[in-house]
């Protein structure tokens, strides 16, 4: 098989809403589709050429998804670091502590939507990473 990359990412969220709020505010997502009537409650974005897809299941649990480390993660400039956190604060989104890292490692914005999922921003290229790797982390095997 020879996958193409990524089609695109479907998340479940309980208020459509506020979901399209949140996703145009907080990744300037541009609305593409929205659907309200039941059974089609849903939005379609383009994020910067990712198809990113909204489907409302407003009767399931959510209360594991706080508990999990599972987040996307987005790329953004070390110059960006400091503008994005304070955009993020100003809308008052729910940010979290990220991990300890080693300045090498890039810095992170890990933040929640309001049904819980978790997101980073990122400073850092998967192969700056396992370069630092490489470097600081002998125990790790690599097939690169």
């Amino acid at each position: 098989m020879n996958l193409k990359g990524i089609n695109h990412i479907t998340i479940s969220v309980s208020n459509i809403e506020k979901s399209i709020e949140f996703y145009s505010k907080v990744f300037g997502a541009k609305l593409l589709v929205k659907g309200t009537e039941v059974g089609h409650r849903l939005a379609y974005f383009d994020l910067n050429g990712l198809w990113l897809a909204l489907n409302a299941q407003d009767n399931i649990g959510r209360n594991e998804i706080h508990e999990s480390y599972t987040h996307i993660c987005f790329s953004i400039d070390e110059e960006d670091y400091e503008p994005e956190l304070e955009r993020l604060k100003e809308l008052n989104i729910d940010i979290k502590e990220g991990r300890p890292r080693h300045e090498e490692e890039g810095r992170s914005i890990y933040f929640r939507d309001p049904d819980g999922h978790f997101f980073e921003f990122h400073t850092k290229t998967r192969e700056g990473r396992i370069e630092f790797y490489k470097k600081n982390r002998p125990n790790l095997t690599f097939y690169i």
